[in-house]
């Protein structure tokens, strides 16, 4: 039997988050032993696993919750902990795949997920430094076009709460030669990311959810009931909900032909400075906003409540761990704070996330009981929660905001699973290359 502590099921990664999460030490929760039935089985212990799974128990379903790892092992627990409000796409954008209704639709679930994001923190008292404030930066002239664009847009749906900021104002949000202006949102914002999981978690523990770590799904037999099985035992439920993202395996041949193929597993890395101090670290963020640019391989970072600089910057398009991510990212990092090029790393850490050809959210459907979320895109601190909830309503029998997002088009990526990854390093090429044009 696996369970939480050992290699099959390790602790969570030496990151930043891992080192100031609270409580220390993490909890952990039971391996699943022996047969149960529920009904609900939600599989990964995610945002979105969390987010369905506590919906459901406040509705008075029986929930089981079942995690290979520990809750927040994958990219809720390490990723840069940034709010973003939208999508990877801009209104209009949206409308030409899915019509102007569910466009505008789209757009204010996108909203709900940020207000339900700051409601579930007070409502379950979740200490996970959440914070408003956030500032695209432009790197070159056309950033700044496209910025306005962009505020144009969210103008157009009613959102007016973004302001551009010129080179002359800029120096009261972040202080760096390498910046033109900016777009100042406070709608969006930052958060301790394995903190707000662990919340989550403690919260669908307190509404009956039954949590299982070191309790990966081998298998999944669709029908009703659906059945999971697991190293240690066997789960029956009506209702399935798949939130592995990134990390869901090929869980039967339906998994594996219809969800799997149109996500793609990407790594990327993160680095905490030491900590710089008060005085350093506003002269760099005064405003403490959290900061990121507009390249196709963008760079991304905040301040930490101990005055560390969270860093990330570096993106592989293939499952192969850089041995040179640390190195890297501080290098990145100097180009943005020259002063910080020297700064001393205390944590480099990296991991998955899941993104789409639209890089828009998959939500669909494998069986008419058997339901999937997947491939947030960079967007998923908030869209996870709302992703889950719609699981949770249809499941509970309102489907149409699940539709909504279900109606998205997506395709697979291509060349299969033996050429997808060097095919789409090839198509990325170009983007790389327009990031270092003027």
């Amino acid at each position: 039997m696996r369970a939480p502590t050992d290699p099959a099921a390790p602790p969570h990664i030496d990151s930043w988050y891992a080192a100031t999460a609270a409580p220390l030490p993490l909890p952990e929760h039971a391996p699943l032993q022996g047969d149960v039935a529920c009904d609900v089985a939600v599989v990964g212990g995610g945002f979105t696993g969390l987010s369905c799974a506590l919906d459901l128990a406040q509705k008075g379903y029986d929930v089981v919750l079942l995690e290979a790892r520990r809750i927040g092992w994958g990219a809720s627990g390490r990723n840069g902990g940034q709010i973003v409000t939208g999508y990877n796409r801009a209104p209009s954008e949206m409308a030409a795949m899915v019509g102007r209704d569910d466009a505008r639709r789209l757009w204010e679930m996108g909203e709900e997920a940020k207000r339900l994001l700051a409601e579930r923190v007070e409502r379950h008292a979740i200490a996970c430094d959440l914070k408003w404030g956030y500032l695209f930066a432009a790197v070159k002239r056309r950033h700044m076009d496209d910025l306005a664009a962009l505020d144009a847009e969210w103008r157009a749906v009613g959102y007016d709460r973004a302001e551009l900021v010129g080179p002359d104002r800029l120096d009261r949000y972040v202080r760096s030669l390498r910046y033109r202006g900016g777009l100042h949102d406070p709608g969006s914002g930052q958060l301790h990311p394995l903190n707000y999981a662990l919340g989550l978690a403690r919260a669908a523990a307190g509404a009956g959810v039954r949590l299982h770590e070191g309790t990966p799904v081998d298998r999944l037999e669709a029908g009703e009931p659906a059945v999971l099985t697991t190293p240690g035992g066997t789960v029956r439920a009506r209702y399935v909900a798949l939130a592995g993202n990134a990390y869901l395996p090929g869980l039967s041949a339906e998994v594996g032909r219809r969800v799997r193929p149109r996500i793609m597993p990407v790594n990327t890395w993160v680095v905490a400075t030491e900590p710089l101090g008060e005085e350093r670290a506003r002269a760099l963020i005064p405003a403490d906003v959290a900061v990121a640019d507009l390249n196709f391989v963008l760079d991304y970072f905040r301040l930490t409540p101990d005055t560390r600089l969270l860093f990330g910057g570096i993106v592989s398009y293939s499952l192969f761990q850089r041995g040179d991510a640390g190195p890297a990212t501080r290098r990145r990092l100097g180009r943005v704070f020259p002063s910080l090029s020297r700064v001393g790393i205390d944590h480099c850490w990296g991991g998955l996330v899941g993104i789409t050809v639209n890089r828009l959210p998959d939500l669909g459907r494998v069986a008419p009981n058997v339901f999937y979320a997947q491939g947030f895109s960079g967007h998923g601190v908030a869209l996870t929660g709302l992703a889950g909830r719609t699981m949770a309503e249809a499941i509970a029998g309102t489907a149409e905001r699940f539709d909504v997002f279900a109606r998205i088009p997506h395709a697979d990526f291509p060349g299969g699973r033996l050429f997808r990854m060097p095919a789409l390093v090839l198509g990325t090429t170009w983007y790389r290359l327009r990031d270092l044009l003027a």
